[in-house]
């Protein structure tokens, strides 16, 4: 064999050495990093749907209720439930929306556009924060958070759709999680408040 052949093989060799060295990299599960490294609820400040900067610890003391949110989606009425309860539970509870278009494309609109539909429509007060991922390869870090139990210690259930809730008490604990068909106001959410 030639010089310059054996040095093309050994060149591609080490071409596919490091390739498959890269792909190994991306191809890890995810670890802790900075960007995940919430040891609680109360770590994490978002934007409201004004862009108002909230810290998720001024809630100590009070449960919450996170709710991702759909404009266009069967379930989009339940904006009215969870208004109610609101209103109904707010010295003890705290509702918070968080926009996604991560279901069937069902949340295109702008915050901007989302926050006067919720205005328009349901007569929305309770908190509601910047359209976000809540799955996915960008999924939002609070997300990751509460759909992780090695994090959150209680599940590691993520949204499935729109409308799926975490109740979180007093004390920044994941006390459950409910899929998208548990209304709001039924007995499963109200009688844990």
């Amino acid at each position: 064999m030639k010089t310059s052949q054996v040095y093309f093989a050994s060149s591609v060799v080490a071409l596919l050495g490091l390739i498959a060295t890269l792909a190994s990299f991306t191809m890890q599960p995810k670890t802790k990093n900075s960007a995940y490294s919430a040891k609680s609820i109360y770590d994490f400040t978002l934007n409201t749907i004004d862009g108002k900067p909230i810290s998720l610890s001024q809630f100590k003391g009070k449960k919450m209720l996170l709710v991702n949110v759909a404009s266009q989606c069967g379930y989009t009425p339940q904006y009215k439930d969870l208004e109610a309860l609101h209103k109904k539970y707010k010295d003890k509870l705290v509702v918070i929306g968080f926009p996604a278009n991560n279901f069937g494309s069902q949340e295109p609109g702008s915050n901007a556009e989302i926050s006067s539909f919720c205005q328009k429509n349901y007569g929305v007060s309770f908190l509601m924060m910047e359209k976000i991922s809540v799955k996915g390869n960008d999924m939002h870090p609070l997300y990751k958070w509460l759909s992780t139990k090695e994090d959150n210690g209680v599940c590691n259930d993520a949204p499935g759709w729109n409308f799926c809730k975490y109740l979180i008490d007093e004390k920044g604990n994941v006390i459950q999680f409910f899929k998208s068909s548990v209304n709001p106001l039924s007995e499963d959410i109200t009688s844990k408040l």
